[in-house]
């Protein structure tokens, strides 16, 4: 009889382990099995608390995951105070796995894309809603000499040093190391091969870029811009003023004027290239690779003049002798006129 009791007993305590070993997995399952509604990144800066994380996947991600990332980062007391960086939760993955995450301070790489981009200011822009130092600190690193001293540049030329495409950076990374790494690769950029064409132009790499600059604003025909590119190389060898539309634009700061006037290529800038010969004293846009290509590797013609085409097709007339271009720039403004263009 006593042991029927010490054997009840003993079930007895069996059941009520396996109910709390039940319940328990019940009130875990969320923190594991349960996945993110969407991906995100979580920024953190030092001497961030919990709280702070919490509050940061709130507003990326979702309330209700935030709060099970939070509480299992204050049941394992987690101290996130020297934390910094930006950590990427994907789609799917649990709040366990966001907590050790966090708790481990493994920091995910922010992909950072740019191109399309004129002036320093418009790529502070870019940069701005990507890193913990934002568009401000950016920029006023791109206007301080001094600061750019460190990787040999100027605020006239540093926008040569940036090649256009996608990188990672980590999201703390201050300007000043940006810099610095697309140094890294602008010098891989212009290898021996590259330096080599430059030299038989007669251009160091960074006046490449310049004619490159003036050629992706002449046309946006990437099939066209290499033609482009060596009438400016004929016009620079024949020491014949470059009188490029897109360096009066740059100079007066406005890229939406349709029609250039004789007015405005009077205007007294460095970069107005109808009032002082040769290049400009830096780029006036970031050039893309492709158009530093197409500069390094123009095919041989004649053409020293170019004038839109008169179909608006983004194409130009080519000319070698003034003549056939001021037909073809009649031609051209006859065709703004019927448009109403001025």
């Amino acid at each position: 009889m006593a042991k029927k009791k010490s054997n009840m007993a003993i079930k007895a305590i069996v059941g009520a382990v396996l109910i709390a070993l039940i319940a328990l997995c019940v009130w875990l399952a969320p923190y594991f099995a349960t996945g993110a509604p969407d991906g995100g990144l979580i920024k953190l800066r030092k001497g961030s608390s919990i709280e702070v994380a919490t509050d940061s996947i709130a507003a990326n991600i979702d309330t209700k995951f935030a709060e099970r990332v939070g509480k299992l980062l204050s049941m394992t007391g987690a101290d996130l105070s020297g934390r910094q960086g930006a950590f990427k939760v994907n789609k799917g993955d649990s709040p366990f796995k966001v907590m050790r995450l966090l708790r481990s301070g493994a920091e995910s790489g922010i992909r950072f894309t740019f191109n399309n981009v004129r002036t320093r200011e418009e790529f502070a822009e870019r940069w701005g809603g990507k890193f913990m130092m934002g568009k401000d600190e950016m920029l006023k690193t791109l206007n301080d000499p001094i600061a750019l001293v460190g990787v040999g540049r100027t605020p006239e030329n540093v926008t040569a040093m940036l090649l256009p495409d996608s990188y990672e950076f980590y999201w703390d990374i201050t300007p000043t190391e940006f810099l610095v790494k697309m140094k890294g690769f602008y010098d891989k950029f212009w290898n021996e091969e590259r330096l080599g064409k430059a030299r038989k132009l007669g251009l160091t790499p960074d006046e490449v870029a310049i004619v490159a600059s003036i050629v992706e604003e002449e046309t946006s025909k990437a099939d066209e811009r290499p033609k482009v590119a060596r009438l400016y190389l004929n016009r620079l060898a024949q020491k014949m003023p470059l009188q490029a539309d897109p360096t009066v634009k740059y100079a007066i700061g406005d890229f939406s004027i349709k029609r250039i006037t004789n007015a405005m290529t009077r205007t007294i800038s460095p970069y107005n290239t109808y009032v002082n010969p040769g290049l400009p004293p830096g780029p006036i846009r970031i050039p893309e690779k492709g158009t530093l290509d197409a500069v390094l590797n123009a095919p041989d013609h004649n053409y020293i003049y170019m004038c839109a085409a008169e179909d608006f097709s983004g194409y130009h007339n080519f000319a070698v002798d003034y003549g056939t271009h001021m037909a073809n720039a009649r031609r051209y403004q006859d065709a703004l006129n019927q448009r109403g263009i001025k």
